[in-house]
């Protein structure tokens, strides 16, 4: 492939609801600008961007995937993305790389979740915004309900480009609205000019007057020419489209069918002609060497950085790190430093990546998407600059992972292979983490949904051989006691020469500090423990506090005072005291009404307003407790509650049940609190029947 300039290049990422038809579009634009002969299909498992087995086998993406095409004289790198909300960290890479975008929404199923989750990473990161209504082959599709639906969400900024035209209810061409010309399909991409059809004239009405408030909208001039009754020119509207579409206050509704390749020829023009190539944005980074902000601003003529966007580890295609060039140009052979890792790494080749195709190209340029080999110290987010002029640009922000689920290595011998393809998952997915747990003895691992995680386990399988099973998670309960006891503990041993004696009496009782685990004190009189054995008396207490008595849990909140006790002039030692204490210390705390701990978050859920009524509900049955409600921007809520940890799990799937995908939830560990009475028999039966087993 030719090596592009910045003005030559544009990079759209394709958005939408999950089965939109993205995959599906991405293909067709790849068959109409002469890439592929055949054009790939989902059912079929040969699509570019759907190259691993998981997305075969599952009929959906799982991952980004980059698919560079040619159209006139412009590079378009198109950003395929998955649309399921577990692999959220996958959109949000693409999201970060791109400089405009394209939300897809099926003309049957219409406006979706994802259609507005899609919305809002566009507002998020400011990427200006082409909507394409797909799947207009459909009988069912309606175009004009879209428009209407978008208009309503979205205001005057929707701006309907087409309008279908229908024959013997086939979808057959479409009306230019900006032109008022019709146009009917001839073949692959191609059309011919036609009259409007009188039938198509009452709906178009309707949306030329869209398109017109759209283009009024822009300027105070062409405010006052529209109230005028004056018509726009087409150079007025055209104009006016080109720079209020970059800056992101109109948004086009283009519309065609992926399966049929109609419609596209349009939106690739729509790409090249309304969406800005990387030069028209900004991005900033900071010179470690001296501390000065640096515009790299896609500047070829600025020194070499560029951002590391996303890894791809393949077993069989390698590691490859995606990089978006931000400034100056990158050639193959060429010796850059990471900054972020503080190492140089010598590039042998560059590649772009059409899917899972390595193509290999002399030189990427300011603004270009590119992909190098075998980078040993690079990760994801990390920045690559010459060493001359070093370079860091601010780490992009991922959603956390809050779903989490306990996995053993099925084979034994297997964990250090595990752990080792776990780490090339987590190089590829920013938002997979892997936690060893040492206090309850297991191992976590995180994501976006329990979906992701499945995921995770087939592709451990598939890919690396290794076989882990998920299992609910041990949660890290305490113990405590509410009331005051004594206890003695008496160790004695004789043996044949000198004996093990140890005497101690203890009190025990709450500390009202739960964030430590004890607080020792002596109030021995007399010197009936003499002061040499305080430190083994205490070592005793700090070893029993790990594993409480009641459910083997650690033990909170208590206060140990030696008061008395007795010891031999001969026998007594440092363990003989230590096993005295411990003695008792388990007498003493299962007489002082020992209760179990739970843990408690902080839990916030943002969800429209429509939803709260079926949340707080739901918490309720979670035994959480609402703490208040704070109202957020798009008539969306923020509901915040107190929630023991326990009753989260499985709360991503039950979340999106109750709300249809639109609820989203974060937490963060708070405190313990006393868990009821039928949560503490529970507990300590399970533990119980372990223990025995």
């Amino acid at each position: 492939m030719n090596v592009f300039d910045t003005d030559k290049i544009r990079n759209v990422v394709l958005l939408g609801h999950g089965g939109c038809g993205k995959t599906t579009l991405a293909e067709a634009m790849v068959y109409a600008s002469g890439i592929t002969k055949r054009q790939g299909k989902i059912s079929e498992g040969n699509t570019i961007s759907d190259y691993d087995k998981e997305e075969i086998k599952r009929s959906f993406s799982i991952s980004t995937s980059v698919i560079p095409v040619t159209w006139e004289d412009t590079k378009i790198n198109i950003l395929d993305t998955p649309g399921y909300f577990d692999f959220v960290g996958e959109v949000e890479e693409a999201v970060s790389a791109a400089d405009a975008a394209v939300i897809v929404v099926n003309g049957k199923t219409g406006v979706e979740v994802g259609t507005r989750k899609a919305w809002e990473l566009c507002e998020k990161y400011n990427l200006p915004r082409i909507i394409f209504v797909t799947g207009m082959d459909d009988d069912n599709a309606s175009y004009r309900q879209v428009v209407e639906d978008l208009t309503e969400i979205y205001g005057k900024r929707i701006a309907p480009f087409h309008q279908p035209i229908r024959e013997n209810e086939k979808f057959v061409g479409y009306v230019n609205i900006i032109k008022m010309n019709g146009r009917r399909f001839t073949d692959i991409a191609k059309y011919e000019e036609i009259d409007i059809p009188e039938y198509s004239k009452e709906n178009l009405a309707i949306f030329r007057e869209k398109l017109m408030e759209a283009v009024a909208e822009t300027s105070e001039e062409l405010m006052d020419k529209y109230f005028n009754g004056e018509e726009f020119t087409y150079e007025e509207i055209s104009k006016a489209m080109r720079a209020n579409v970059i800056e992101g206050t109109v948004v086009p509704v283009t519309m065609g069918s992926g399966v049929n390749v109609h419609g596209v020829f349009m939106l690739m023009q729509d790409i090249v002609k309304y969406l800005p190539s990387p030069q028209r944005k900004e991005v900033m980074g900071t010179n470690t060497k001296t501390g000065d902000e640096f515009d790299g601003d896609y500047d070829v003529s600025k020194p070499f950085s560029a951002r590391v966007f996303k890894t791809i580890v393949d077993p069989f295609i390698g590691k490859y790190s995606l990089i978006k060039v931000c400034s100056g140009s990158v050639k193959s052979d060429s010796l850059v430093y990471n900054v972020t890792r503080d190492s140089e790494e010598k590039l042998s080749r560059l590649y772009i990546l059409r899917g899972k195709e390595p193509i290999e190209v002399p030189e990427l340029r300011a603004g270009d998407i590119g992909a190098i080999a075998k980078l040993t110290n690079t990760k994801t987010g990390d920045t690559l600059s010459t060493k001359g002029c070093p370079v860091e640009y601010e780490r992009e922000e991922y959603s956390v992972p809050y779903t989490y689920m306990r996995y053993k290595t099925v084979t034994k011998g297997d964990d250090d292979k595990v752990a080792g393809a776990l780490a090339k998952l987590m190089d590829e997915d920013v938002t997979l983490k892997c936690v060893n747990d040492v206090e309850n003895r297991q191992s976590l691992i995180y994501g976006i949904g329990e979906q992701q995680l499945e995921i995770v386990v087939s592709k451990l399988l598939n890919r690396y051989k290794v076989e882990i099973e998920l299992s609910k998670p041990k949660f890290a309960f305490r113990e405590t006691i509410r009331k005051k006891a004594t206890a003695q503990g008496k160790y004695k041993k004789q043996s044949g020469g000198h004996g093990q004696y140890g005497d101690v009496k203890m009190e025990f009782e709450p500390s009202g500090d739960l964030t430590k685990p004890y607080v020792f004190e002596e109030k021995v009189f007399g010197g009936a423990v003499p002061k040499n054995f305080f430190p083994a008396v205490e070592k005793g207490i700090a070893e029993s506090v790990l594993k409480g008595p009641l459910a083997a849990y650690p033990v909170v909140g208590i206060k140990a005072t030696l008061v008395d006790g007795s010891y031999h002039p001969v026998d007594s030692s440092e363990m003989a005291f230590k096993m005295a204490a411990t003695m008792a210390f388990k007498e003493g705390i299962m007489a002082a009404s020992p209760v179990l701990l739970e843990p408690i978050a902080t839990l916030k859920v943002v969800v429209p307003d429509t939803y709260t009524g079926d949340i707080m509900g739901d918490l309720n049955k979670r035994r959480g407790r609402v703490m208040g409600m704070n109202p957020l921007d798009g008539k969306k809520q923020e509901i915040v509650a107190d929630i023991p940890m326990s009753e989260l799990y499985g709360y991503s799937t039950e979340l999106r049940s109750m709300t249809g995908g639109f609820g989203e939830f974060s937490y963060e560990f708070s405190r313990y609190e006393q868990a009821p009475t039928d949560v503490c028999e529970r507990e300590i039966a399970a533990r119980a029947k372990k223990l025995e087993q």
